[in-house]
């Protein structure tokens, strides 16, 4: 047998090879593809864009959004149960603010031809006062509803030697109160929505309506901003401020500070 011969038997049993591996693989079956677990889902209505506290409800701020069945309460309004929720809501006014993508809770919302809604948001027991306070003292206008304030008293008194200025006295008669409503028309200040006001309604115990209602004919009131972090910070009574009288503090107006004695 010559070169050339066995040069062509080797190559043909290499093809044979080849051909055989080849035939087997097609008989493997292919690996099944991952099964994907589709959850049951639910259409809800959600704030389609922030919605304020005391705001009325346009179509425009609502939308529908998918939910997971699982997870949506009993609170929340169903498309397949109220399909015509968004116009049973519209025109309800927000009782809390909402923020985008929040669900709508009619918990959160007071119906327009209800009752009205100082009254709706006021919890049991408490009365919503107004009050002049002075603007320019207002905390910078940075002032909003839901804030928590203190309420100060500022008095001007003769100096009885009559060789001095008046004497400025100023007291905290209220303390961790909460705003109710603060004017009604906003003010740009500096890029950002504030408001300036002048009347502020306050959220007040009944005996705290009291101490408000003197201190009116007394002198000037003043607010002065909390940080949210007092909401829960232990109240201090009206009786307590009263001792307190008699102890000297700082009073700065216009950038000046001075010392004026609170009186008993």
């Amino acid at each position: 047998m010559n070169t050339a011969r066995i040069l062509v038997l080797a190559i043909a049993g290499c093809a044979g090879l080849a051909a055989l591996y080849l035939a087997s693989g097609r008989d493997e079956k292919p690996a099944p593809a991952p099964q994907v677990v589709q959850l049951p889902t639910v259409d809800i209505l959600v704030a389609k864009t922030d919605i304020g506290l005391g705001q009325a409800l346009k179509p425009e701020d609502l939308q529908w959004q998918t939910w997971p069945a699982a997870t949506a309460s009993t609170n929340f309004l169903r498309r397949d149960t109220n399909a015509e929720a968004i116009r049973d809501v519209t025109g309800s006014i927000a009782r809390a603010p909402f923020i985008q993508g929040e669900p709508i809770r009619e918990q959160k919302l007071v119906k327009s031809d209800g009752s009205g809604f100082m009254a709706a948001i006021l919890p049991s027991g408490m009365r919503a006062v107004s009050t002049e306070i002075s603007p320019e003292t207002g905390a910078g206008g940075f002032i909003l509803p839901n804030d928590r304030v203190d309420v100060l008293l500022s008095k001007r008194e003769k100096n009885s030697d009559r060789t001095g200025a008046d004497i400025v006295n100023s007291e905290v008669i209220l303390t961790n109160v909460r705003v109710l409503a603060i004017d009604q028309a906003p003010k740009e200040k500096d890029g950002a929505n504030a408001l300036v006001g002048k009347t502020v309604t306050l959220e007040l115990k009944p005996e705290q309506t009291e101490t408000l209602a003197r201190a009116r004919q007394s002198g000037v009131l003043s607010l002065a901003l909390r940080s949210i972090a007092d909401v829960h910070a232990p109240e201090v009574k009206t009786e307590d401020l009263h001792n307190k009288r008699g102890e000297t503090v700082n009073v700065i107006r216009y950038g000046v500070a001075s010392q004026a004695t609170m009186q008993k």
